[in-house]
């Protein structure tokens, strides 16, 4: 099995450019790991015996949480935050992590919910500069996640990488070495072997995008890519095309060894690893809506998601890893999923400055090379 070392690959922290993605984003299909689940049925229902007798700190009444819809809260979690809080949880999910987004911004004269939860890294620093959510500092967030929190309006619940996995199998079998770099899978004996998602419709495409973007810089990325796609990688639409029908390891046996995933998949696909130079972050924040009619509802939400039942639930509900890093991971998380100790990471504000326009010169490169 393949045990990832997390050994450092030196260098990175928001180098260059980038970090976000704004109007094309609030299209992608994708919005977490999670989406490896089948996670998420719209809405977790209301319980009505968490009244005002609870142990917490709540004076009753509803707390509306609006989440992506991959979000997967437990019958026994809803009751444990409404006894532990007073306060009855209910929770709606208008779509993906980009429908959320937009919703939060066109309904912000007028919010309809507290708190929110699923706003990822590639959309919290737009999130910010609209002003739909509140300043709040929540005590019960771990010493490991302190570097997380944007600006003490968004709170980091749980965390994740978005990484090129391997077939290690394949490669094996093919007496062919494994690529190890970012720039090795331009090299045309991997390009061709190599199957990622469109940035435009995709979150973790749109992620990988960033990636290069930080790695190759303003001046270089369109050459990464033009090397890719001429090299014959392919570009699926979303992450379930590409992960089960092209990825050789995927249930649909493909023939593609390489593929742009999660760090997590290979906790169950152990014949797989991850290129650990091309992994980047993905963190998901919640926060308190700004307006919102119970504020101190969605700050006890927030503070119930940092618990570490909530967290320690996460690899298995969820798919993510907690951002409560004293925890446990799960035995198969532990052998075969580790986060990557030094990943890509992007620049939130220019990514917000300039996601637009890398879209639109990627789309530019892809059309040109179909």
């Amino acid at each position: 099995m393949h045990h990832l070392s997390a050994a450092p690959t030196s260098r990175r922290r928001a180098r260059g450019a980038l970090a976000i993605l704004g109007i094309a984003a609030l299209a992608l299909t994708g919005c977490s790991v999670a989406d490896q689940s089948g996670a998420g049925d719209g809405t977790a229902p209301a319980t009505t015996d968490g009244a005002s007798g609870a142990s917490g700190a709540g004076t009753g009444g509803t707390v509306t949480v609006m989440t992506h819809d991959s979000f997967n809260i437990t019958e026994e979690q809803i009751a444990a935050f409404e006894q532990e809080s007073g306060y009855e949880l209910t929770t709606t999910a208008p779509g993906d992590a980009g429908t959320l987004v937009n919703q939060l911004i066109l309904s912000k004269d007028n919010p309809t919910v507290d708190a929110v939860y699923g706003i990822d890294n590639l959309s919290a620093q737009r999130v910010i500069d609209e002003g739909v959510v509140a300043e709040y500092a929540s005590g019960a967030l771990p010493e490991s996640a302190q570097d997380l929190v944007v600006e003490d309006r968004l709170t980091p619940i749980d965390q994740g990488q978005v990484c090129v996995n391997v077939d290690e199998q394949w490669f094996e079998e093919n007496d062919l070495a494994a690529p190890t770099t970012l720039e090795d899978l331009a090299r045309p004996e991997y390009a061709r072997l190599f199957v990622t998602t469109n940035p435009v419709t995709s979150s973790p495409g749109l992620a990988f995008l960033a990636a290069t973007v930080t790695e190759k810089g303003e001046d270089g990325w369109q050459d990464y890519w033009q090397r890719l796609l001429e090299g014959g990688t392919k570009v699926a639409a979303g992450w379930s095309d590409a992960y089960y029908s092209d990825f050789s390891a995927g249930e649909g046996q493909g023939a593609y060894p390489l593929v742009l995933s999660y760090s997590s998949s290979p906790a169950f696909a152990p014949t797989t690893g991850v290129v650990e130079d091309t992994c980047t972050t993905q963190v998901e924040y919640a926060g308190v809506v700004e307006g919102a009619k119970n504020p101190e509802g969605a700050q006890a939400f927030i503070d119930f998601l940092l618990a570490e039942d909530f967290q320690a639930s996460l690899p298995e509900n969820m798919f993510m890893y907690p951002v409560d890093e004293s925890l446990e991971l799960p035995a198969e998380w532990a052998q075969n999923a580790t986060l990557v100790e030094d990943p890509i990471e992007a620049d939130l504000r220019q990514i917000a400055e300039k996601r637009e326009a890398w879209l639109e010169d990627w789309n530019a490169l892809y059309e040109a090379a179909s």
